[in-house]
């Protein structure tokens, strides 16, 4: 099973090797570009990120709990460039 090590590790190989800019993976994975990830939205972006099928959902429900500081269960752009900032330096 994936740490949350590897976990945070794989998301930063994926938004470093496939984006020139967090921003830019952000505005990919808003699918619906209304500027927020909803949890089926975070989904894609962990597949992408090779995490395991199996704890893709604990992960996403986690992210949501941890950085949507505005409690509507989405990730707005400052949410997630925390998320992302926090995770540059793990």
């Amino acid at each position: 099973m994936d740490t949350k090590e590897s976990i945070l590790n794989k998301i930063r190989i994926l938004i470093t090797n496939q984006f020139e800019t967090p921003q830019q993976a952000f505005e990919f994975f808003d699918e619906d570009s209304d500027g927020k990830l909803k949890k089926s939205e975070l989904l894609k972006l962990l597949k992408n990120a090779e995490i395991s099928g199996f704890i893709r959902g604990i992960v996403s429900s986690k992210l949501i709990e941890g950085y949507d500081t505005s409690g509507d269960e989405l990730i707005d752009w400052k949410e997630f460039k925390a998320a992302i900032d926090k995770i540059k330096t793990s």
